[in-house]
């Protein structure tokens, strides 16, 4: 009898590593709202927003739908939300205009898509996706993007509708001080990572840029591995913060890379985030779900907004060493 079960464990063992089976875990919905120098009247609305997209994606996978349809709902719940640099509320360019990033990536295939310099659509991450559904492609640039928009019978809005009050106020800023290093000034992108009970993962990144930018400037929103970054086998990956150093060290990969190599999902975040803002002296911001469920949260800026949610508990924080929980729907 116990050759019998010994032999019993060592076909269970054989079987879960050579078929990918995976127990059922709790889904888990991450948001993140943007890393940065966030003045102390923005908090308010961050912890928000964050905590509201967070429910709306968990309750995506609780009423059994995809982590694609999570993470794009919670990143469309922000893109609306003034609040956050993304859709509407997106920093402006020296020009006055929205120009926006996003993509989207599915762990199980590692199939991705990506949009850049898009103009007068609110929701970003909806055309990334179908980049990556519709097309053989993983990034549409400017005006073919906004054809793509149009053929796929996404609607745009009014020129100048996605322009708030608040972005335009920092660009005047911008203009009469320079770069200030502020949080809508260089930072702010939202983004979100999930896992469903089958161990399925997706992220989705979505940003409005730099305040100030040259028109035409591409993100490291819209660039598979820096910005964003799934896979089954290993974990998922929204970052934040500065967009140049952020693509220059693919901080999404490497915290991919830090996990494959042994590190939880909290101490690849850190290690990477550390090694960036070390190496090119910019801060930044990631939010991590690993395979088996662990979670990764951390900045080297001032300040980031994050959320999930498990179960009926929300979870959420802005400041260092800060994480309060609490009842959802309070």
């Amino acid at each position: 009898m116990k050759c019998l079960t010994i032999s019993l464990i060592l076909v269970l063992s054989l079987f879960t590593q050579t078929s990918g089976f995976r127990c059922k875990m709790e889904p888990i919905v991450l948001v993140h709202g943007g890393a940065g120098d966030i003045p102390d009247s923005r908090v308010p609305l961050k912890i928000a927003g964050v905590k509201k997209a967070a429910s709306l994606g968990y309750k995506i996978l609780r009423n059994g739908g995809s982590v694609l349809d999570a993470v794009e709902e919670a990143v469309k719940s922000m893109e609306d939300d003034e609040a956050f640099n993304a859709g509407y509320g997106s920093v402006l360019n020296l020009d006055g205009e929205v120009e926006m990033d996003a993509s989207i990536m599915i762990g199980a295939n590692l199939n991705s898509g990506a949009v850049t310099v898009v103009k007068d659509i609110a929701h970003p991450i909806t055309l990334a996706r179908l980049v990556m559904e519709k097309t053989p492609h993983v990034l549409l640039a400017g005006v073919g993007a906004n054809r793509f928009a149009k053929d796929q019978g996404v609607p745009t809005v009014p020129p100048g509708s996605l322009v708030s009050k608040y972005a335009t106020e920092a660009l005047e800023d911008f203009k009469e001080h320079g770069d200030n290093r502020t949080e809508i000034g260089d930072v702010g992108t939202v983004g979100a990572v999930a896992i469903d009970s089958k161990g399925r993962l997706a992220a989705a990144t979505s940003t409005g840029g730099i305040n100030g930018k040259m028109v035409g400037r591409s993100s490291d929103t819209s660039m598979i591995g820096s910005g964003t970054y799934a896979d089954d086998d290993v974990g998922a990956v929204s970052t934040t913060g500065h967009g140049e150093s952020i693509a220059r060290y693919c901080l999404a990969h490497t915290i991919i890379y830090e996990i494959k190599n042994g590190s939880s999902a909290n101490v690849a975040t850190s290690k990477a985030l550390k090694g960036m803002t070390a190496k090119l002296h910019n801060t930044a911001g990631a939010i991590t779900i690993s395979k088996s469920g662990g979670l990764g949260i951390d900045f080297t800026s001032r300040r980031m907004a994050w959320a999930y949610q498990i179960k009926d508990e929300i979870h959420f924080g802005i400041e260092h060493g800060q994480h309060t929980k609490e009842k959802a729907g309070n």
